[in-house]
């Protein structure tokens, strides 16, 4: 939450004395930041809901492809948020760094545009 706080307040001081299509371009990116913040944390949701072995990537590349629908805001609060996640996990887990590398993956297909659907296991519930 801090980091956000401290992200929207050095928006507005940096964009104080610009131009005003500049603030509304910067208020736009973070307005995106945080609904793909908001995306992401409904992956997560959804993710422990389903509680389906092998869906993860499915939820990571969701989580990824919506925020970064947003515009470039929420594809850059995907990609901090994704790399935070991993960067954490890899260390508290002891999953291993293959897992890491195919969440990477997983993250970098969404934000790309590509179809979370691919990531999709068999099984898993049409609600998600």
């Amino acid at each position: 939450m801090r980091l956000w706080v401290c992200i929207a307040l050095l928006s507005i001081v940096l964009c104080a004395s610009a131009e005003r299509p500049a603030l509304l371009r910067a208020g736009r990116f973070v307005w995106d930041a945080f609904g793909g913040a908001r995306d992401m944390y409904r992956a997560y949701r959804d993710m422990r809901e389903a509680n389906y072995i092998g869906a993860d990537k499915y939820f990571h590349a969701r989580g990824n492809y919506d925020a970064a629908r947003r515009g470039p805001g929420g594809a850059w609060a995907a990609r901090v948020i994704s790399d935070a996640r991993e960067n954490w996990q890899s260390g508290v887990s002891g999953r291993g760094g293959e897992d890491t590398r195919a969440d990477q993956e997983a993250n970098a297909w969404g934000r790309s545009g590509g179809d979370p659907n691919r990531y999709r296991p068999a099984g898993l519930p049409s609600k998600y």
